[in-house]
């Protein structure tokens, strides 16, 4: 079984929760601006996402002004 096949954590975490609240944004509102439905930024948001499209980080990173770094990060299990 590959790492890819795992249904564990996957290692990633997703800050897209502290970054719209430094921003004062709203789910809904990012929603609007990059096209996403607010239930898969949610399923992002709560790190229950598998995999995101590029042009999907790109968008979320250019609306929030931060960069691929600042939302995704390692977080290794314990």
């Amino acid at each position: 079984m590959s790492p890819a096949d795992d249904e564990g954590p996957s290692g990633i975490h997703c800050r897209l929760d502290e970054l719209l609240d430094e921003r004062g944004m709203t789910l809904a509102r990012l929603s609007e601006l990059v096209g996403v439905s607010v239930v898969n930024l949610s399923v992002l948001k709560n790190d229950r996402a598998r995999a995101i499209r590029y042009s999907t980080l790109s968008a979320v990173c250019r609306a929030l002004d931060c960069e691929v770094g600042d939302l995704l990060v390692r977080a290794d299990p314990r």
